[in-house]
């Protein structure tokens, strides 16, 4: 090693602590972090929250003031098929110790570039009822649409993802990229509509959802068959290996392609991850995609106009490593970053 070059950066950087950063772009982000020259928060010491944001209970009796985006629990599991347990898949996520801050393909650091609040967890009246738990959830998002601010939800089961959309779609329906192993279209089994299984057929039904602007990607599995729904009202359909041979790039191309410029929701079930890198769900698939590949592909959707998303089907239970959880909040980190990249926070601010 050049002798003079060591000694020059033994001249710069020998005596600085860990927040003595130089870099414009990087001290941005330090000064966010650091309260002296080296001293953060401990991410094991204090109350969980989503992804350190600022814990706001408070949030609902103020109106939602001072918010651009709320991240919300919503532990209700009751109209899975398979394994019970999504329920507690908030409080998994919450507990995930060190989720950015910052997002370096995107160079955003989201907590520090919006108003970002965890609002707790949609109180629900009752525990048994999934159709009482679906009018508490639409009627609470309703009051977050209402105040201008979007919401970043966290489940619980997919079937949580028709009254959010009841809710953002109301005045106008909107278009969507999900991420999943399935298509969630089918119809009604054993006298309910409002099962994990078809929360986006009923989405279009109602008319908050426009078919023309869906996208599906990662589908798999032995339920192909129930799925008609999905092609007979125009969605885009990419399976799991249809999506790895093509590459993440062009299916973000594709993506943007389908729901263009107009106001999206993006929905992420936790089964679309192969079961081996997260086996803590309820409905997993085998041959599915890869972290890596999620991420590369909700990166490439930067732009969109993103106007709620949520993740899904985190159930802790069936996975002793904690590593769904661990990739549910990394692509929850993901999708605030596209949030606060989107057109309407460049608006708003």
């Amino acid at each position: 090693m050049d002798g003079a070059k060591l000694e020059a950066l033994r001249a710069r950087f020998a005596a600085q602590a860990g927040g003595d950063i130089e870099d414009p772009e990087f001290r941005r982000v330090a000064d966010l972090q650091f309260s002296g020259s080296d001293r953060r928060v401990w991410p094991f010491a204090g109350v969980p929250t989503f992804l350190g944001a600022p814990y706001r209970p408070d949030a609902v009796a103020q109106g939602f003031a001072g918010l651009d985006i709320a991240i919300l629990g919503v532990p209700m599991d009751l109209g899975v098929t398979n394994r019970a347990g999504a329920r507690l898949g908030p409080r998994a996520v919450r507990g995930v110790e060190r989720i950015g801050p910052y997002e370096h393909a995107l160079r955003v650091a989201p907590l520090g570039e919006a108003r970002v609040a965890d609002i707790g967890d949609i109180p629900m009246a009752s525990r048994f009822s999934l159709d009482q738990c679906h009018a508490d959830i639409e009627a609470f998002l309703g009051a977050i649409v209402a105040a201008g601010v979007r919401p970043l939800s966290v489940g619980g089961d997919h079937s949580i993802s028709l009254p959010i959309l009841k809710a953002i779609g109301r005045d106008r329906p909107v278009g969507m990229v999900h991420i999943d192993a399935h298509c969630d279209t089918s119809g009604r089994y054993e006298g309910t509509k409002f099962h994990h299984g078809g929360p986006f057929r009923e989405a279009v039904l109602a008319g908050v959802l426009d078919p023309e602007r869906t996208i599906q990607i990662g589908i798999r599995g032995g339920a192909e068959y129930l799925w008609e729904f999905s092609h007979a009202s125009g969605m885009t359909v990419i399976h799991a290996e249809e999506a790895v041979a093509a590459g993440m790039q062009a299916v973000a191309e594709r993506a943007r392609a389908v729901v263009g410029d107009a106001p999206v929701y993006i929905s992420f079930d936790v089964d679309s991850l192969d079961p081996g890198f997260a086996p803590g769900t309820g409905t997993p698939e085998v041959g599915g995609l890869a972290p890596r590949e999620v991420q590369e592909l909700l990166r490439a959707l930067v732009g969109l106009d993103v106007v709620g998303a949520d993740v899904v089907e985190v159930a802790p239970q069936y996975d002793a490593t904690t590593n769904t959880a661990q990739a549910a909040a990394q692509m929850l980190f993901t999708l605030l970053c596209l949030m606060v990249r989107a057109p309407r926070a460049a608006k708003a601010t």
